[in-house]
């Protein structure tokens, strides 16, 4: 599927998707070109996968455990000698 874009500075100028995709990666640097390649190959496979039907059951992600108070409740003992001061042994 073929698309043309308009910019916005020359109406008159009908450039095809293709192209302005070409002439952007052509002014990176190669190290950035590595990184657009795969990213480029993430999406596709992701496209991919959409588009083959297969679906990720929501079982197999897992899900974030929240904090809830309350969870400890008997766990921790403290001895009743809490708030006395320490005593020196030296």
């Amino acid at each position: 599927m073929q698309q043309t874009i308009t910019k916005d500075q020359e109406p008159s100028t009908s450039i095809s998707l293709d192209d302005e995709v070409l002439k952007i990666f052509a002014k990176m640097p190669d190290d950035l070109k590595i990184e657009v390649l795969h990213y480029a190959e993430y999406l596709l496979s992701k496209g991919m996968n959409k588009s083959s039907g297969v679906a990720i059951a929501s079982d197999d992600i897992p899900k974030k455990k929240y904090r809830q108070a309350g969870t400890m409740t008997g766990m921790i003992v403290m001895s009743n000698d809490c708030e006395e001061p320490l005593v020196d042994i030296s």
